[in-house]
C-alpha cells in the first residue's frame, strides 16, 4: 500500500441546530432492543428517548457493549427495535432509507478495491439509476468537498488511511442527505490524522448542513464535534446524561487548547461514571 500522506483542512464554523419549530432529523421514542440468543434474552437497549434537530451534530459516547452502535443501526432500519417506534424527519425508519435521506459511514471505509475514488463515490448514484451526467457532476463536487481533487483516478490502496475515510464520507453524501449516521468513522486512524478528520467534518457538516449521529469511544472528540453529547450506560443501554457543549461554533483547532474544551471534557468524563457530582455541571442534562 502507498502511503500517499493525508493533508489537512482548517477548522470551520459549526453550523447551529435548528430552532424549535423547524424540522426534526431524528425521534427516537421508547425504544428497547432485545436480542435472542442461545443462552437466553439479552437487553441491548432499554427506553431510548432521544431527539436530534435538524442540522445538529450529537455524538453517542458510553462503555463498551452499552448499544451505541445498536442504536444506530436502528436509526438506519438495519436492525428493528423490539419496542418502541423512530422516526427520521418524521417518516419510519424504514421509508427514510428508501427515500435514501440519510447516509452512512463506518470504522472501516468499505471501499471497493477494483473501482477508483471517483467510481467508489459514484456507487450508490449508479444503483439507484441517477444519468452519468448527473453521477459525473455530483463526484465532482464532491471530490472537491472533501479535498481529494488529485486523486479521483487512484484506487483505495493508493491511498492513506484517512483519505479512505474521506472518499467513504463523500460517498456517503453521494445523494444528498440531511442527516449522515457515522460509526467511529476514525476509530482505526493514528492520532494526527485523526484531528485533521475531526476538522474535515467540521468543515463539511458547515456547507452541507447535514445533521450527524456519531458513535464514538473518544471524549475528545466527541466534545470537538458535537453540539450535545449523548452519555450511555452499561449494558442495558440507557441515555444517562446529555452534556450540551458550551463551546463557540467556530470549532478551530486552538479550540482543543482553550479552558473551555478542557471543561467539557471533564464534564462528559464525570458523567460516564455515575455518583460523579456532575448534576452541578453546566450544560448536562439529567435523564
Amino acid at each position: 500500500m502507498t502511503n500517499t500522506g493525508d493533508d489537512g483542512a482548517g477548522s470551520s464554523e459549526r453550523p447551529r441546530p435548528a430552532s424549535p419549530g423547524t424540522a426534526t432529523a431524528v425521534t427516537v421514542t421508547g425504544v428497547d432492543k432485545v436480542f435472542e440468543t442461545r443462552s437466553g434474552q439479552v437487553s441491548a437497549l432499554k427506553r431510548i428517548d432521544l431527539i436530534v434537530a435538524a442540522g445538529e451534530f450529537v455524538s453517542l459516547i458510553g462503555p463498551s457493549g452499552c448499544g451505541k452502535s445498536t442504536l444506530m443501526r436502528l436509526i438506519a432500519d438495519l436492525d428493528q427495535p423490539t419496542s418502541g417506534s423512530i422516526s427520521v424527519f418524521g417518516k419510519s425508519a424504514r421509508q427514510a432509507r428508501l427515500d435514501q435521506d440519510y447516509g452512512i459511514a463506518f470504522q472501516q471505509s468499505g471501499l471497493l478495491p477494483w473501482r477508483t475514488v471517483a467510481a467508489n463515490i459514484e456507487l450508490p448514484l449508479s444503483l439507484h439509476g441517477v444519468a452519468a451526467s448527473e453521477r459525473k457532476s455530483r463526484v465532482g463536487e464532491l471530490i472537491e468537498l472533501v479535498g481529494l481533487r488529485d486523486f479521483a483516478d487512484r484506487y483505495p490502496d493508493q491511498l492513506s488511511g484517512g483519505m479512505q475515510q474521506r472518499v467513504a464520507i463523500a460517498r456517503s453524501l453521494a445523494e444528498k442527505p440531511n442527516l449522515l449516521l457515522m460509526d467511529e468513522p476514525f476509530g482505526a486512524l493514528d492520532e494526527m490524522t485523526r484531528e485533521r478528520m475531526q476538522s474535515e467534518l467540521v468543515r463539511i457538516c458547515a456547507e452541507t448542513k447535514a445533521a450527524v449521529v456519531f458513535v464514538t469511544h473518544s471524549i475528545p472528540e466527541a466534545v470537538f464535534l458535537s453540539d450535545r453529547v449523548v452519555v450511555m450506560s452499561p449494558r442495558p443501554g440507557r441515555v444517562q446524561q446529555i452534556v450540551s457543549m458550551q463551546l463557540a461554533a467556530d470549532r478551530t483547532d486552538g479550540l482543543r487548547e482553550e479552558h473551555a474544551f478542557f471543561d467539557m471534557v471533564t464534564a462528559v468524563r464525570e458523567a460516564l461514571h455515575q455518583g460523579s457530582p456532575v448534576s452541578s455541571v453546566r450544560g448536562v442534562e439529567n435523564r
